[in-house]
């Protein structure tokens, strides 16, 4: 079945799905490994991990498109693209859903932020489009799908009551899942307020607080969340931050440890477990039924 297809038989489910965001073909591996059911790829983690920049649409469509094509032919669940602003107006648009959805995507996710956008975890200040041109954009994104269970989800960074306006008119547009930013709204009580004005199913970033006061720092549960209209539950930065810091903390000790025997903090992959997970007992079947024999030079001849 087509990526496109599994997710919306995931969508069409009663519960909340789980996604997680992936910034490389390895993490979106180990996305799957987890039994994580669908990938929301981050342009913050593309961003700082391919450039070791920040997320203000510095990489270019293609640079991002290469970077998820890599996890598409990696990984047998789907892969839902974050497509930034589409890179350019509406006509800009249309070459992007194209190319990503070509490239084995389930869905995009095209934001409504002024090009080049700034990113919410990364700014105070952004500022968003009239409506009027975000929807043109959805619309034509809508368009030019080739696949009709190609998914359009369009992002607002609005708050409150403009941001169920503009769901809703994005929705009207042809967009068929929307996504809320966690920032826009500082309770859970205050997302419940609006949330069930939407017109289509929620997908909300769940986000940490950084230096911001809301990100929906209180309590809340997935059941509340699909009461409301919350259909996907995404947490996009924390696979990046995790990693982060787990090589963080095993570079500092490389010293105190040279032979890694004592090296224990942090827990790491075992060594075998990597090399299954990346694929190598493939490859070296492969190479045994294709490849000659060759002089032995290490270890024993099969």
């Amino acid at each position: 079945m087509k990526a496109a297809k599994v997710l919306r038989s995931l969508l069409n489910r009663k519960e909340v799905l789980i996604t997680a965001g992936a910034y490389d073909a390895l993490s979106a591996k180990i996305i799957e490994l987890t039994g994580i059911e669908a990938i929301y790829t981050t342009g913050f983690g593309i961003s700082a991990s391919h450039l070791g920049k920040p997320d203000a649409e510095l990489y270019t469509m293609t640079e991002n498109l290469a970077v998820v094509s890599h996890m598409t032919m990696v990984v047998k669940i789907p892969v839902i693209a974050d497509v930034d602003t589409g890179y350019g107006n509406a006509v800009n648009v249309m070459r992007t859903v194209q190319e990503f959805e070509r490239a084995g995507c389930a869905g995009g996710v095209f934001e409504d932020q002024l090009v080049p956008k700034r990113c919410p975890a990364c700014a105070d200040v952004f500022s968003i489009l009239p409506i009027q041109e975000a929807v043109g954009k959805i619309r034509a994104a809508v368009d030019a799908r080739r696949d009709p269970d190609f998914m359009v989800v369009a992002r607002t960074d609005a708050k409150g009551a403009e941001a169920v306006k503009r769901a809703n008119a994005y929705a009207d547009a042809g967009a068929e899942m929307v996504v809320l930013i966690s920032k826009a709204f500082s309770t859970f009580k205050e997302l419940k307020a609006h949330a069930r004005e939407v017109k289509v199913p929620i997908c909300l970033n769940v986000m940490e607080g950084i230096h911001y006061a809301s990100w929906l720092n209180d309590k809340w549960t997935k059941e509340e969340m699909q009461e409301v209209g919350v259909k996907v539950l995404n947490y996009p930065l924390v696979p990046l931050f995790a990693a982060a810091q787990a090589m963080k903390e095993a570079l500092k000790e490389i010293p105190h440890h040279p032979t890694l025997k004592d090296l224990k903090v942090p827990v790491r992959m075992e060594h075998m477990e990597f090399l299954n997970l990346i694929g190598f007992p493939d490859v070296t079947r492969l190479q045994e039924k294709y490849m000659p024999s060759q002089e032995v030079i290490f270890g024993k001849a099969t």
